[in-house]
C-alpha cells in the first residue's frame, strides 16, 4: 500500500475543495517592485487584425506521443507571436489569430484591485448608451489549483478587527466568484490566461439589462460568441483596459415604439451592437483620508454598516471626493498638489467651448473660499491627440448627437468602493439641448413634470441619472417663444442660451465633484428679487446650482433678471467646505470639526433635499419645497404668475408666432412647449395640498427655537394652492384657446407619419392627461391617508374640506347651469370615477372612503334636477347619475 503525506495547507485546500469553498486568501505577500514599463504605442491601443476571430481559444500544443506524459507549452512559446502591452496588466495579441492573453503577476495575486467599466457606445432602446458608467467593484484574484479565480468582494460591511465577531466576518455575506480560468501557462513571474475567456462573455458585467424596450422585453438578443470581438485594449502604469463589441441577434425582433415613429437608430434590430470599456484599476496607495457622510449635505456616497456597533445609527458611511490636498500645507491660500484637470473633448462644437470654460471655472471660487487656488484646471482636447477620451486617466466633458437622446447632460464619476476616493469622470452633453425641438411624433405626449406622475418605479432607482438638461432644454424653448413674442433683441436669446449652458455645466460638474441634487435650493428669493440681476448675481439665483429650476422669465420685458443661475450658491460653497477643507489631525477633532460645519444646516440658504426627497411622482415624498421645477420662496404665487403669462402668451400665438415660408410645426410645437410649462408649474403647486414640511437638523444643533422634524404646510397655504388649481387647472376655461388657433395645429408631414394616429390636434387627450395627472397626486392612497395622519399633529385642512373644495373646483351648480364643453366633461366623469374606486377599494382607510361617499352623494344631487329636465347638460348629468348608482351597486 502506498502512502501519501499530506502537508496542513494541503489539507485545507482539499478540504475547501470538498465543500465546495474558498479557503480563506492568505495574508497578503509584500508587493515585488513595480515592473518595467516600456514605451507603449502611441494611442495605447491597436485593432484586431482583420479576419481574426478573438472569441476562439487559443491553438492547443501538439498531442503528446502515445503514454508520454503531456508537454504543457510556456508563456514564451505561446506568446512568441504576439504584441505586448506593459502596464498593471501584461496584456498579449496575436498577431495572426487575434487571441488575446492576460498575465497576473505572483505579486498581484490576494491583492485588491477595481474593476469598472463604461459604455463606449450602445443604443438607447437597450438600455446602454454612450458615456454610461457602471458600477466598480473590488476584486481579489486566488490561484486554486491550475485554476485563477476572480472574485469580487462584497464592501458594505465593516468588523472592527479586534472584535471577536471578526472572525465571523464572513457569515452569510457573499462575495462574487465572477470568473475562474484555467492557467494556459506560467513561469517565475506568473500565471497566463485568456482574456477572451474574461471578457468576450458577460462574466464581470451583464452588459445586457434583465427588462428593457417595449413591454419590458430586452431589445437585445442573444449574445453572439463569433460576432463579439475586441476593439481595443491597452496597458498603463494604473490601469489595463479591454474594449469590446458584444453583438447580439435576434431571429424575430421587436421594434421599439419610437422607431416606428421616425427614429432609426438600428440599423437592423436583427443584429445590435452594444461596445463596453472593461478596466482593472489599480487600488490607490496614497494617504486619502475617508469623510464621514452626513444626512444634512448632499453628496454621493458608499453604505458601510459597521456588524460590532451597538449604536442605532451603525454607519459608516463615506463621501465620493477628489484627493485634493494643498502644495503648501500651511498656507492661507495654496494651489493643490494636483489640479482636478478636465479637458474639453474634440467633439465640442467650436462656439460653446468658452461658454463651458468659464463656466467650470467658477467652481474654484468655491474652493478659494477653503484655500485652494486653481483647484480645477480646463484643458482642450487637440484635434490630433494621441490619446482617448474613453482613457479613465482622463476627465471628459464629451458631446453627443445621438437620435433618441437619453439625457441632454450626464456628470458620473467612479470611485474607489474602500475609501470613496474619487478616481475618474466624465460629463457627456447632448446636442439635443440646445436644439429647438420637441420629437415630433411624440408632441402631444410631452406633458411636463406632470407627466412623470405614474412614470418609473422606485427599484429602478439610478442614483446617477439627471435631467437637469431635459429640465433646461424645456426653459429654452419656453423662453425662445416669449422672447419671440416679446420682439426681444438678439441679444437676449444669445445672453439666455449661453447662461442655460453655464447652469448646465455647472451642474453636471457639480456631479462629478461628489454632489448630488438639491431640490430645495430654488427657495432662495421671493418673486420679485428674482428679477433683481444686481442682488442675484451677488447672491445666487438659487441657493444651488444642483437643483433643476425653470427659466427665469420675468413678467415683462423691461423686468428681467437672470435667465439662470451662472455660479456656485451659497449652499454649494458649504457642501465643498463640508467635503474638501483640510482635515483636522485626528479623528476625534476631524468628526468635531465636520459636526461644526454641517450643524449650519438649518440656515435658510443651506436648505438641502435631494432625489429620495423630491415630490415629482404622484405619492412620493411630502415636503413640497423638495420639488423640480418650482421656483421662489412663494412657489404658488410663481406658479400662478407663470400660468397668467402663459396664457397671454396663447392668446397672441397665432397672429405672432407663424414664420414666414415654414409649414406650422413650429406654431404646434410652441403650444405644446408653453402648455408643458404650465403644467410643470400646477404639478409644483399641487403638492402643497396634504404636504409636510421636512427638517433634518440633528438634536441641539439650534440653540433657540430648532424646527420640528415634520410640520404639516399651513391651512392657508394649502388653500391658497387649491384655489390656484381650480382657476389654472380644473376651471372651465382653464385650458381653452381659440378656434383659429387650434384649425392651424398642424404638424410638419414626413413620409408616412400619420398613418395609425391621424394628424388631427387631439386637444381633448391632451387637457385631460393635463388634468389627471394632477389628479393623480390628490387621490393617491399616500397623499390622502397624510392628509389624515397629519390632522394628528397639525395640519388644519381636513380631508373632508380638501374633497369638498375639490368637488367645487371640478362640479358645481352654477357649472351646469351653462353649457358644460366636453373638456370639461371629461373631467367631471373622470372625478367621478376616481371617487367610487376610493369606496369600492377596500385597501383605502375607513374615513377617506367615507369622505369619498359623501362627495359622490353632493354630487348625484345636483345632477340630479338636470338629468330630469331638457336643459343643454341633461345627458351628460344623467350619466353622471347612471356611474354613481350603478358603481355604488357593490353587488355587482
Amino acid at each position: 500500500m502506498k502512502h501519501f503525506v499530506l502537508t496542513f495547507g494541503a489539507f485545507l485546500a482539499l478540504a475547501a475543495l470538498v465543500v465546495g469553498q474558498t479557503p480563506e486568501p492568505k495574508p497578503e505577500p509584500k508587493p515585488a517592485p513595480p515592473q518595467p514599463v516600456p514605451q507603449k504605442p502611441a494611442d495605447g491601443t491597436a485593432p484586431v487584425k482583420p479576419g481574426a476571430d478573438a472569441s476562439k481559444p487559443p491553438t492547443p500544443a501538439p498531442a503528446p506521443a502515445a503514454n508520454a506524459a503531456p508537454k504543457k507549452r510556456t508563456i514564451e512559446e505561446i506568446t512568441k507571436n504576439c504584441q505586448v502591452f506593459n502596464g498593471l496588466f501584461r496584456t498579449y495579441t496575436d498577431r495572426e489569430n487575434g487571441n488575446m492573453y492576460l498575465l497576473v503577476r505572483k505579486d498581484q495575486l490576494q491583492r485588491e484591485f477595481i474593476y469598472f467599466a463604461q459604455t463606449v457606445d450602445g443604443v438607447v432602446a437597450a438600455g446602454r448608451n454612450r458615456g454610461q458608467f457602471n458600477n466598480e467593484d473590488v476584486f481579489i484574484i486566488y490561484k486554486e489549483f491550475q485554476k485563477l479565480q476572480f472574485i469580487v468582494q462584497n464592501t458594505a460591511y465593516y468588523f472592527e478587527p479586534d472584535h471577536p465577531l471578526a472572525r465571523a466576518s464572513r457569515a452569510n455575506i457573499s462575495h462574487a466568484v465572477v470568473a475562474s480560468e484555467p492557467v494556459i501557462a506560467e513561469s517565475n513571474e506568473g500565471f497566463l490566461v485568456s482574456a477572451g475567456s474574461l471578457f468576450l462573455k458577460e462574466q464581470f458585467m451583464q452588459v445586457k439589462p434583465a427588462s428593457s424596450g417595449p413591454e419590458g422585453k430586452s431589445v437585445l438578443g442573444k449574445l453572439s460568441e463569433s460576432k463579439t470581438r475586441f476593439t481595443r485594449w491597452g496597458s498603463f502604469p494604473k490601469n489595463t483596459f479591454f474594449t469590446v463589441d458584444y453583438v447580439y441577434e435576434n431571429a424575430a425582433p421587436q421594434r421599439p415604439d419610437d422607431d416606428s415613429k421616425g427614429v432609426q437608430d438600428m440599423a437592423d434590430p436583427r443584429y445590435v451592437t452594444v461596445r463596453i470599456q472593461h478596466s482593472f484599476v489599480a487600488m490607490p496607495e496614497n494617504d486619502y483620508q475617508p469623510r464621514a457622510d452626513d444626512p444634512r449635505v448632499g453628496y454621493f456616497m458608499t453604505q458601510l454598516t459597521d456588524q460590532t456597533s451597538t449604536d442605532v445609527t451603525p454607519y459608516r458611511d463615506f463621501i465620493h471626493r477628489w484627493n485634493l490636498k494643498k502644495k503648501e500645507p500651511n498656507a492661507p491660500v495654496s494651489e493643490p498638489v494636483e489640479p482636478i484637470t478636465w479637458w474639453i473633448e474634440n467633439t465640442t462644437p467650436r462656439e460653446f467651448r468658452d461658454t463651458i470654460k468659464i463656466a467650470a471655472l467658477m467652481w474654484n471660487k468655491s474652493f478659494e473660499k477653503i484655500g485652494f487656488r486653481n483647484a480645477l484646471v480646463i484643458n482642450e482636447q487637440p484635434d490630433d491627440a494621441k490619446w482617448s477620451a474613453d482613457d479613465v486617466e482622463y476627465n471628459v466633458l464629451r458631446w453627443t448627437s445621438s437620435p433618441k437622446a437619453p439625457f441632454g447632460g450626464y456628470g458620473p464619476h467612479f470611485a474607489n468602493p474602500r475609501t470613496g476616493q474619487i478616481l475618474g469622470a466624465d460629463i457627456m452633453l447632448e446636442f439635443s439641448f440646445v436644439k429647438n425641438r420637441v420629437m415630433a411624433r411624440r408632441l402631444w405626449d410631452e406633458v411636463g413634470m406632470a407627466g412623470l406622475s405614474q412614470a418609473g418605479n422606485d427599484s429602478a432607482f439610478d442614483p446617477r441619472a439627471c435631467m437637469a438638461a431635459t429640465m433646461t432644454q424645456q426653459g429654452l424653448l419656453f423662453g425662445a417663444n416669449l422672447l419671440h413674442l416679446r420682439k426681444a433683441d438678439p441679444v437676449d436669446f444669445d445672453t439666455m442660451l449661453k447662461e442655460s449652458m453655464a447652469q448646465l455645466i455647472l451642474h453636471e460638474l457639480g456631479h462629478t465633484l461628489g454632489l448630488n441634487h438639491n431640490f430645495r435650493a430654488s427657495h432662495l428669493h421671493s418673486p420679485s428679487e428674482l428679477q433683481n440681476r444686481e442682488l442675484t448675481e451677488k447672491t445666487g439665483l438659487s441657493g444651488s446650482v444642483m437643483d433643476y429650476m425653470p427659466m427665469n422669465l420675468g413678467p415683462d420685458k423691461q423686468h428681467q433678471g437672470q435667465y439662470y443661475i451662472n455660479a456656485p450658491g451659497p449652499y454649494d460653497d458649504w457642501a465643498i467646505e463640508y467635503g474638501y477643507s483640510e482635515p483636522a489631525p485626528d479623528a476625534a477633532a476631524e468628526a468635531k470639526r465636520l459636526n461644526a460645519i454641517a450643524s449650519r444646516s438649518h440656515e435658510p440658504q443651506l436648505a438641502f433635499a435631494n432625489d429620495a426627497d423630491d415630490m415629482r411622482k404622484s405619492g412620493k415624498a411630502i415636503d413640497p419645497r423638495a420639488q423640480i421645477y418650482d421656483m421662489s420662496s412663494d412657489p404658488i404665487a410663481y406658479g400662478s404668475e407663470r400660468c397668467e403669462v402663459v396664457g397671454k402668451a396663447l392668446s397672441k400665438l397665432l397672429t405672432e408666432h407663424p414664420k414666414e415660408g415654414k409649414s406650422w410645426q413650429d406654431l404646434t410645437q410652441a403650444y405644446i412647449t408653453l402648455t408643458t410649462e404650465k403644467s410643470n408649474a400646477l404639478t409644483a403647486i399641487s403638492r402643497y395640498i396634504g404636504g409636510v414640511y421636512v427638517e433634518r437638523a440633528f438634536v441641539g444643533q439650534v440653540k433657540d427655537k430648532a424646527p420640528d422634524p415634520f410640520k404639516p404646510v399651513e391651512k392657508e397655504k394649502q388653500q391658497a394652492a387649491m384655489k390656484a388649481l381650480a382657476k389654472h387647472a380644473f376651471g372651465a376655461d382653464a385650458w381653452n384657446v381659440s378656434e383659429e388657433l387650434i384649425r392651424h395645429m398642424q404638424q410638419q408631414r414626413r413620409g408616412f407619419d400619420f398613418r395609425s394616429e391621424g394628424e388631427d390636434p387631439k386637444i381633448h387627450d391632451r387637457v385631460l392627461t393635463l388634468q389627471r395627472a394632477l389628479l393623480d397626486h390628490l387621490f393617491h392612497t399616500n397623499t390622502q391617508n397624510r392628509i389624515l395622519d397629519s390632522a394628528l399633529y397639525g395640519n388644519a385642512y381636513s380631508l373632508g374640506e380638501v374633497m369638498h373644495d375639490l368637488t367645487d373646483a371640478i362640479i358645481h351648480e352654477q357649472d351646469l347651469k351653462g353649457q358644460v364643453g366636453t373638456q370639461r366633461q371629461n373631467l367631471q366623469l373622470d372625478y367621478v370615477d376616481r371617487l367610487l374606486n376610493i369606496v369600492r377599494n377596500r385597501s383605502n382607510l375607513p374615513a377617506t372612503q367615507s369622505v369619498a361617499l359623501h362627495e359622490l352623494n353632493r354630487i348625484g344631487k345636483l345632477c340630479s334636477p338636470f338629468a330630469a329636465t331638457p336643459n343643454p347638460n341633461q345627458a351628460h348629468a344623467e350619466y353622471i347619475g347612471f356611474k354613481i348608482s350603478q358603481g355604488l351597486d357593490l353587488k355587482k
